[in-house]
């Protein structure tokens, strides 16, 4: 099915990215589960275009994984306070909107989740300097 060398493109893509979780930061890590949601996203538009429900499916179960698996389960509800509360909410308004787009079909949905998290990967990735100052200021 795949060529040999393709084969091998994948295996290193796959190493890549774990090398990358790895090697990253906690705050690197949700500027990747953001990437990684949006990503899946945009595949899902692609697949909903083409009218591929099996794939537009699989990238919208994706999206929706990395959201509530991920993203969510990170929320520290305690020390985040109101914060933390509120994007728990936005989770799951996020994961039940990906999961209606999907059963209705419908892009404009999907295109609405993708805002949410643009905005919100762009808020995390503003405050990065501030964060890796506190991280270097506790070691």
């Amino acid at each position: 099915m795949y060529s040999p060398g393709q084969a091998g493109a994948n295996a290193y893509a796959r190493v890549g990215v774990q090398t990358g979780v790895m090697g990253a930061s906690p705050h690197r890590l949700i500027v990747m589960l953001y990437q990684g949601a949006r990503q899946a996203i945009v595949q899902a538009r692609m697949f909903m275009q083409q009218n591929n429900i099996g794939a537009r499916g699989a990238a919208i179960s994706k999206a929706i994984g990395i959201i509530e698996s991920g993203l969510q389960e990170s929320l520290n509800k305690d020390a985040g306070g109101e914060i933390a509360q509120r994007l728990d909410t936005l989770y799951t308004y996020m994961a039940r909107r990906l999961l209606d787009a999907n059963l209705n079909q419908d892009e404009s949905m999907l295109v609405e989740v993708d805002n949410l998290l643009a905005t919100l990967e762009e808020a995390w990735i503003g405050i990065g300097p501030e964060v890796a100052q506190m991280a270097a200021a506790t070691v």
